[in-house]
């Protein structure tokens, strides 16, 4: 439920039946071209060209992928991929191809990864994961390497793997100290990677440790636990380096509304501002001017609401409302400094609405 005096707008919590207020809207969403599918765990890829490319997601692992013009705000069939994929990772290389790893098609995790060349607009086969895996994390490292980590493959996984975009080819590197999946994983201005949280098993029994992978050598090292463990939460690495972890779900009860900053030169968690909605499976995005943009997700129901982190004041202030309630969709930071979010699910439909984030200096 939602009130507003004069420039604020009030929210009362569901979980605990409080009246919140972040101060006054700063930013507005605006619907923008529909997508040709309905889609929800899929990917987006902003391209070096400025468009977006949107991929796989739904039950049964869609083949198809597609195309967002920022300039038309509309949406273009690209070539399907070689296989379905959902629970997949999506990564922007150097070169400007995207790699496409992993995820469900039909029952089961597969270990396909191919590759989108933007210039012909094809898909083609790469080399395939040495595991199966779904519900991971991949991260682009400094030398152009792409580090998988972690997953599902009917288990949790330790494991964790290296591709090379020169040979196609997958090794093996260092394995993680707690296996684990549905966490996060970010790199850091040293080049290191944090993966923090995440399912520990299939039960749902949620992990609050983290480790730091170390490219140079190829090892695992733990790193200070967060306060509270947490899985379906979002990570982001602020312009000063540390990382905000926002919301996500425990192992029991609802969504969180907690938040909390990594400092990598301490390797220690201190809590921040809580988020005025709790939730999970949302998104979050760090915008031109610093804050970090969240919406959607779930609390029980498909959440319309959005809200902005301040890392100056350690504070969330309330933002417009989504334009439709929607979780497990992407959302993705625009060359003008606009958020595209696409897709999701509400209640049991797919949705192939997408809308476009304005905040209120103009971008």
């Amino acid at each position: 439920m939602m009130v507003r005096a004069g420039s604020a707008i009030w929210r009362m919590n569901p979980t605990n039946g409080q009246w919140n207020t972040g101060g006054a809207t700063s930013g507005t969403w605006s619907l923008t071209g529909s997508l040709n599918t309905g889609r929800f765990r899929h990917t987006a890829t902003l391209l070096l060209n400025g468009t977006v490319l949107v991929v796989g997601g739904g039950d049964f692992a869609s083949r198809s992928a597609e195309l967002y013009d920022p300039a038309t705000g509309t949406w273009m069939i690209t070539p399907s991929l070689i296989h379905g994929h959902v629970g997949t990772t999506a990564t922007l290389l150097t070169s400007g191809k995207v790699l496409l790893v992993g995820g469900y098609d039909g029952n089961s995790p597969r270990p396909y990864a191919e590759l989108y060349d933007p210039a012909g607009g094809s898909w083609t086969a790469t080399g395939s994961l040495s595991n199966p895996r779904s519900d991971h994390t991949a991260t682009l490292l400094p030398n152009g390497k792409v580090l998988v980590v972690g997953g599902n493959a009917r288990r949790p996984l330790a494991s964790a793997e290296l591709y090379d975009p020169a040979s196609g080819t997958w090794t093996a590197t260092g394995r993680l100290t707690t296996r684990r999946y549905e966490h996060t994983a970010t790199s850091l201005p040293n080049g290191k990677v944090l993966v923090v949280g995440g399912y520990e098993t299939t039960q749902g029994d949620v992990v609050a440790s983290a480790e730091l992978y170390d490219p140079a050598r190829g090892r695992w090292t733990v790193t200070g636990s967060l306060g509270q463990a947490r899985a379906e939460h979002t990570a982001t690495r602020l312009p000063n380096g540390k990382v905000l972890i926002a919301a996500g779900i425990p192992f029991s009860g609802g969504p969180l509304r907690s938040a909390e900053i990594y400092d990598p030169s301490s390797g220690t968690w201190t809590t921040t501002g809580s988020l005025t909605t709790a939730r999970s499976l949302h998104g979050a995005t760090l915008l031109p001017n610093g804050e970090v943009l969240v919406e959607g997700g779930l609390n029980f129901n498909a959440l319309a609401s959005a809200e902005l982190y301040n890392s100056a004041s350690g504070t969330w202030t309330v933002t417009g409302d989504l334009a439709q309630a929607r979780r497990s969709h992407t959302a993705t930071l625009l060359p003008n400094g606009r958020v595209l979010a696409a897709a999701g699910i509400n209640g049991s439909n797919f949705l192939a609405s997408a809308e476009v984030y304005d905040s209120a200096s103009g971008n």
